[in-house]
């Protein structure tokens, strides 16, 4: 049973700047205030046929307003997109290196990778990180939604269908586009604060034999004070031209959900057999940061476009942020072999803190070629994450360990040029002019990766006093090695034709094909046959088939790490091989293809009067997931890589295809808008998501097959990850209600059952179906200024406690599979100025 207190909380200020830069022009939007209201809103994403509404599309496509976001109390656009999209999940992960810091979301269950994202209809680069730990999106590299604020964004458009062959690579699952503000004027200013308050249950482990200690049921909390101050300004350039610029600042502090570390901590008196030390009785057990990073981060963002006349727009935007991070590994307990008690006499918590840089400027032009609509951009991206393990050592250099270091990281850089031709043509056996849209893509992707300094990983010598060597490199996080050094790019050009036209009043068909050709992998095409009937003007059938494609990702393709193991006392090098290694080739592994997808739905809309009803169905077929393999490091495994030449290899993991799902589900979503005249104006939105994953085929190779036992490249942690890993159901209720200077919203969240999976049935944990509710009150004090107080998770739900069986250090309490993270009730507060 979850406990809720109130406590007081100080508030903090952050200071932003601002900068400008260009960005996309087009026409501006009326304001969208509520989720009912946009039904009525012209949409881009799925179709390029003007003044087409959400309700009106042959796909579902889902519109999130810049209001609907502001008053979601978080202010990462993660956080804020998964509250109002039962189709989208944010797992947030704890205790997973890099992935604390850059945390992948996901639609429809599928990988975070299988999701393309747009801005202003043009893609976005990815991350620099593969999430290589065990959380969901395993061996996945995607775009980080969190480098994008809220500020800048008027909406956000989500495509709920698959779009490879309009888009490309990525979109299986869907589309996000991100549409930026266009404002010539106005602006505003808004800071928000707040901090958890939380308590949460703990199941503890019993005190070793003859240990006299022993733990609280409960842990109350107040931690993870965020302050956000965010600002955009809408300028004037010219007549006609706009500039918008937007700054957010976020300072967070990290939020601890460790359990009560029962172990026994230092070395006993007089010998193994002595008595405790009497430090066993104070030492603090709660050493662990399970839970939110420490994150301080500053974004800068601008749009700008502008007519230069005769038909010629030009338009621009770009974005720089800057994120320092820390998380943290595992506590070594003071006895613990990989510390020294000279350094650290109670033990250490090592902590990994990167730095992410991230840069990204676009600009292009529009013109009028005869009866041709032209479109012409070239956009650059890049994301950078470097590597800091602080509050550590590498316990092979002994005494002399530095307790800090610098451990290398990554980059990755996309440059993108798109030629676009939109025209109607006029057909007498058609009841609409047909829209036709041609285009050229070419791309330009590159990955880097950098070494650390070298006491970051290398083995200095130092031996155990049971005569074992010491393990070398930096405790938790050992640094990449100069071996591990990457510089690789390659290129990929694109074409298609888009088709777009209502065959009869009531018939509305579109069909694409698009084909890209890659310089490391080959050839992918793609295409999508796209119908809707409008039986009437209050309901409507919609549906499509499709086949699409994912690329390999330059960082699937080219990410390693190296670490050395000592077996019986030999060094062996434990390496994340890249697909080309020599020793991954051995073990079966080959070039990497591109992952394959069809894709089927069909969908009704209903129009009731202020009542709007979609439900749409859908399944999705993939061949060839590319995942990353097991660690395999078994003894035959060394052996075979020794019998192929390749000495003081002790084995490792890489990427393959080889994984094939079916996944199937259904989206159904109402929004009533209702005028209650003295009562206010209230709209209601109900939605829920339904999805089910299967996988029907795991990898295996030839070589490892005819291994005794043969290792499983794939194991069913793993496979459930992909099955059960993420809510098979989530039902969103949502009410926003206004009576002139006074608002709220209520929201209530529930998140199906997970399978937190173990590597045998009795290690799985289930976690059971939880709702979470989120509320918020606003006050306009003025015409300009608003106050608003809320709570995200008002009743401070937390997934079930692990026992102590699957939480042998008592660092991890909850599954990282908690679909809606584990810090507890949120409360925060929030001033709004307008100018």
């Amino acid at each position: 049973m979850q406990r809720a207190k109130t406590e007081k909380t100080a508030l903090a200020l952050a200071i932003a700047t601002l900068c400008a830069g260009f960005a996309h022009a087009q026409e501006a939007a009326p304001q969208v205030d509520t989720t009912a209201s946009n039904a009525a809103t012209v949409v881009v994403t799925g179709t390029r046929v003007a003044n087409r509404t959400a309700l009106d599309t042959a796909a579902p496509v889902d519109i999130i307003s810049s209001e609907t976001l502001k008053n979601a109390g978080s202010t990462e656009m993660n956080q804020a997109l998964s509250m109002a999209l039962p189709s989208l999940n944010f797992p947030r992960p704890s205790l997973t290196d890099g992935t604390d810091t850059i945390r992948p979301a996901t639609l429809r269950g599928m990988a975070p990778d299988q999701t393309l994202v747009l801005i202003n209809s043009k893609r976005r680069h990815a991350s620099s990180l593969v999430n290589v730990n065990g959380s969901i999106g395993r061996g996945s590299a995607a775009v980080d939604l969190n480098t994008i604020p809220t500020a800048i964004v008027k909406s956000v458009e989500v495509l709920r269908d698959g779009a490879a062959a309009q888009y490309g690579s990525d979109a299986i699952s869907g589309v996000v586009n991100m549409r930026l503000r266009t404002d010539r004027d106005g602006g505003e200013a808004s800071v928000t604060y707040g901090a958890r308050k939380s308590e949460y249950d703990l199941w503890n482990d019993v005190a070793p034999v003859g240990g006299t200690w022993s733990g609280p049921d409960s842990r109350k909390r107040t931690d993870g004070q965020t302050a956000t101050v965010s600002l955009w300004k809408g300028l004037a350039l010219g007549e006609s031209g706009f500039l918008t610029v937007a700054a957010e600042y976020r300072d967070q502090s990290r939020t601890e959900r460790g359990g009560y570390d029962m172990r026994q901590q230092y070395p006993r008196l007089g010998g193994t057999s002595g008595a405790f030390d009497p430090r066993e009785n104070t030492i603090n057990r709660f050493n662990a940061w399970t839970g939110e990073p420490d994150l301080e981060q500053t974004t800068l963002f601008a749009n700008a476009g502008n007519n230069l006349g005769g038909g010629v727009k030009v338009y621009g935007w770009a974005s720089y942020q800057d994120r320092d991070a820390t998380s943290s590994g595992y506590f070594r307990p003071p006895q613990d072999a990989r510390n020294i008690l000279s350094i650290y006499p109670d033990g250490f918590l090592p902590l990994i803190s990167p730095t992410v840089k991230d840069f990204s400027m676009t600009g292009g032009v529009t013109w009028q070629a005869g009866q041709w609509d032209m479109d012409a951009s070239l956009g650059y991206g890049k994301n950078k994450m470097e590597y800091t393990i602080e509050n550590t050592l590498n316990r092979s250099l002994g005494p002399t360990s530095k307790t800090e270091f610098y451990a290398g990281g990554y980059a990755y850089d996309q440059a993108v040029f798109n030629l676009t031709g939109v025209r109607s043509i006029e057909l007498a056996s058609l009841s609409s002019p047909l829209n036709v849209a041609v285009g050229v893509e070419a791309r330009r992707e590159g990955y880097e990766l950098f070494a650390g300094e070298e006491q970051s990983w290398s083995y200095g010598g130092e031996v155990l006093p049971n005569g074992t060597p010491a393990a070398p490199g930096a405790q938790v996080f050992p640094g990449f090695r100069p071996a591990n050094e990457v510089d690789a790019h390659r290129n990929a050009v694109g074409a298609f034709i888009d088709l777009e036209a209502n065959i009869t009043p009531e018939l509305l068909a579109s069909a694409a094909v698009r084909a890209e050709k890659y310089s490391d992998f080959g050839n992918s095409v793609a295409g999508k046959l796209a119908l809707r009937y409008d039986f009437t003007k209050s309901f409507a059938l919609r549906g499509a088939i499709q086949n699409g494609f994912r690329a390999p990702s330059p960082q699937q393709q080219h990410f390693t790490a190296t670490s050395t193991n000592f077996i019986n006392g030999i060094p062996y090098e434990i390496t994340t091989f890249k697909p080309s290694d020599p020793v991954a080739v051995a073990l079966g592994a080959k070039p990497l293809d591109a992952e394959e997808s069809v894709n089927a739905s069909l969908g009704a809309v209903l129009r009731l009067g202020a009542v709007s009803v979609t439900v749409d169905a859908y399944r999705i077929d993939i061949d060839d997931r590319i995942i990353l393999s097991e660690n395999l490091t078994q003894a035959n495994v060394r052996n075979y890589i020794a019998s192929q030449g390749f000495i003081g290899v002790g084995g490792g993991r890489f990427f393959i295809n080889g994984v094939d799902t079916t996944t199937k589900g259904v989206d159904v979503v109402i929004n009533w808008a209702h005028n209650a005249g003295a009562a206010g104006r209230f709209d209601f939105t109900l939605a829920g998501n339904y999805t089910d994953t299967e996988v029907t085929r795991v990898p295996v190779t030839e070589q490892l097959s005819s291994l005794s036992p043969a290792p499983v490249l794939f194991d069913r942690v793993n496979v459930l990850s992909l099955e059960k890993g993420q809510p098979k159901n989530k039902i969103s209720a949502n009410v926003n209600w206004k009576l002139g200077p006074w608002g709220a919203t209520l929201r209530a969240t529930r998140y199906g059952e997970v399978l937190s999976p173990g590597t045998t049935p009795a290690f799985d944990f289930e976690l059971g179906a939880k709702t979470v509710v989120d509320l918020e009150g606003r006050f306009a004090v003025t015409p300009k200024l608003t106050l608003a107080l809320g709570a995200d998770n008002v009743f401070d739900q937390y997934p079930e406690t692990l026992p102590p069986t699957l939480n042998t250090t008592g660092n991890t309490p909850f599954s990282t599979y908690a679909p809606f993270g584990r810090s507890g009730r949120y409360i925060y507060g929030r001033a709004t100025y307008a100018f």
